[in-house]
């Protein structure tokens, strides 16, 4: 296992200090982000296709998947998050919107994995990519794949991403609702994604933007965490852990309930500067 947790502060449910509600008209508070990120092997598999990396000074982060034979899953998205993080740097100074810059990020690191997955041993490869960059007091969210960004705040857990699966684009067209869904006949489709990043010449994220204010919470994983949760345990999951251990207790549960793949998480939380 690895983990990087923030140490100035013990849980991410201790309010940062009152605000002055005399004052209407005020501007929005200065945020920064904590961060703490964790990723584990599973119960099941014997490598770790999963990868995560940040920035804490740029304020982005970013949690992939990959998939392919052999190691090219790794390859994959330990390619995606170093290009998502290089390209995201390279436009610091540009001074263009953060959903232009995330989706030239995007562009980049599909570009990386798409080329390298031309070479024999890795064809084939792809990976999920969510990333949040934080733009002043808002976070932009950009995903392609299954892996997901919620959003946790006064107690309620609420999906940001929307997943590009075989099942959802089943539910987008009419062909299943969200409440017949889990008595549909997938056998063999569960796990189908019908966008990754590097499977192709060129990759199309979605992008979704959240308000924050102090105290806000945004988790970002990978299947292999979310496919053993629903929102409200992951609200409650979190509202009974300190900052520190909240992702080692997520990813525990998800062990203790089959860990069938590999398991990867970053809790943002948003504080006053």
């Amino acid at each position: 296992m690895t983990e990087d947790s923030a140490n100035d502060f013990s849980s991410y449910n201790t309010p940062p200090g009152p605000t002055d509600s005399a004052q209407p008209e005020t501007a929005p508070t200065p945020l920064r982000i904590a961060v703490s990120a964790l990723s584990d092997m599973g119960c099941v598999r014997t490598n770790n296709e999963d990868a995560f990396g940040y920035d804490e000074s740029l304020g982005i982060f970013v949690v992939c998947d990959g998939m392919g034979g052999m190691a090219s899953g790794e390859v994959a998205s330990a390619l995606a998050v170093s290009g998502i993080v290089n390209s995201y740097a390279s436009t610091a100074a540009s001074g263009a919107p953060v959903s232009t810059r995330l989706l030239l990020a995007l562009t980049a690191a599909n570009r990386d994995v798409w080329e390298n997955g031309q070479i024999p041993e890795n064809r084939g490869m792809g990976t999920t990519a969510v990333v949040a960059a934080l733009e002043g007091a808002r976070l932009i969210v950009g995903n392609v794949g299954d892996s997901r960004a919620y959003i946790i705040q006064d107690g309620q857990c609420v999906q940001l991403t929307i997943d590009h699966s075989y099942i959802n684009e089943l539910i987008r067209n009419g062909t299943l609702t969200i409440e017949n869904a889990h008595n549909a006949d997938l056998r063999g489709m569960e796990s189908v994604i019908t966008r990754a990043v590097g499977v192709a010449a060129e990759v199309q994220p979605d992008f979704f933007s959240v308000d924050l204010k102090p105290g806000t919470a945004v988790l970002l994983a990978t299947d292999g965490l979310t496919r053993y949760f629903v929102q409200e345990e992951i609200a409650s999951t979190l509202a009974a852990s300190t900052f520190e251990s909240a992702c080692s207790t997520l990813i525990d549960l998800a062990k203790q309930r089959g860990g069938q793949d590999n398991i990867t998480c970053i809790l943002l939380v948003a504080l006053s500067a």
